[in-house]
C-alpha cells in the first residue's frame, strides 16, 4: 500500500479498472446482484487509492480513519445482508480485510512515511495470516471455477451475439448495443478474482 511506483501503478489499474466495470454492472443488474455490484466498486475504487504510489500522494494521518470508517459502515452493511446469502459474506469479510488494513498503517510505528514495505505496518501476524489463507483458497476455487466456464460461455455468447446483430437484437432481446454483456456471470467472477488477487498484495505487505 503506497509503496514502490511500477507494482503500485499495476495495483491503481487493476482495481481502478474493476471499479469501473463493477458500477456498470450496477446499470445492467438488479436485486441482489445490483447490490453487490455496488459493494464491489466501493472496494475497487478503496483499494485503488490505497495502493497509490507514494510519489504521487502521500496519505494525511487522518486518511486511515477515512478509510477505517468508510469500510466499517461497509462491514455493518455487510453483517445485515450476510443473511440473504449470495457473495455478501465474501464481501463482509473484504470490508473488514479493508478496516483492518487501515488500522494496522494507523498504528505507531506502522511506516506511514517509508513507503508500506514488507514488515513495516502493524498488523496482527495471526490474523494477517488467517486472512492470506482465506484469499489463496478464494483465488484458487474462483481461478477453478472461471478456467473451465471462460471457453464455453464465450462460444455461445458470440454465437448469440451474431444471431442477435442478424436480427436486430442484444442478447437480452433489446437493443443490439445493450448492456447485457455487462451482467455476464464469468466477467462478475473475473472482477472479485482481481480483487482478491490485490488484496493478496496489499495484505504481504502487512
Amino acid at each position: 500500500m503506497h509503496g514502490p511506483a511500477l507494482p503500485g501503478w499495476l495495483m491503481v489499474a487493476l482495481c481502478a479498472v474493476t471499479g469501473v466495470y463493477c458500477l456498470l454492472r450496477m446499470r445492467a443488474c438488479t436485486g441482489e446482484e445490483r447490490r453487490a455490484a455496488r459493494g464491489e466498486a466501493v472496494m475497487g475504487f478503496g483499494m485503488a487509492t490505497m495502493a497509490l504510489p507514494t510519489a504521487v500522494l502521500t496519505p494525511p494521518e487522518w486518511s486511515w480513519a477515512v478509510y477505517a470508517a468508510v469500510f466499517g459502515g461497509a462491514t455493518l452493511h455487510g453483517l445485515a445482508a450476510v443473511r440473504r446469502g449470495g457473495h455478501h459474506l465474501h464481501h463482509l469479510i473484504g470490508s473488514l480485510a479493508m478496516v483492518y488494513m487501515a488500522v494496522s498503517m494507523a498504528a505507531p510505528g506502522a511506516g506511514a512515511h517509508s513507503g508500506h514495505t514488507v514488515g513495516t505496518a502493524g498488523g496482527i501476524p495471526v490474523l494477517t495470516g488467517g486472512l492470506l489463507l482465506y484469499y489463496m483458497a478464494y483465488v484458487l476455487h474462483a481461478g477453478a471455477r472461471l478456467v473451465p466456464v471462460a471457453m464455453p460461455t464465450a462460444t455461445g455468447a458470440m454465437a448469440a451475439a451474431t444471431a442477435g446483430v442478424a436480427a436486430g437484437t442484444g442478447p437480452g432481446g433489446g437493443p443490439a448495443l445493450g448492456p447485457a454483456w455487462a451482467a455476464r456471470p464469468e466477467l462478475a467472477l473475473a472482477c472479485r478474482l482481481s480483487m482478491a488477487l490485490a488484496m493478496l498484495a496489499m495484505l504481504v505487505t502487512l
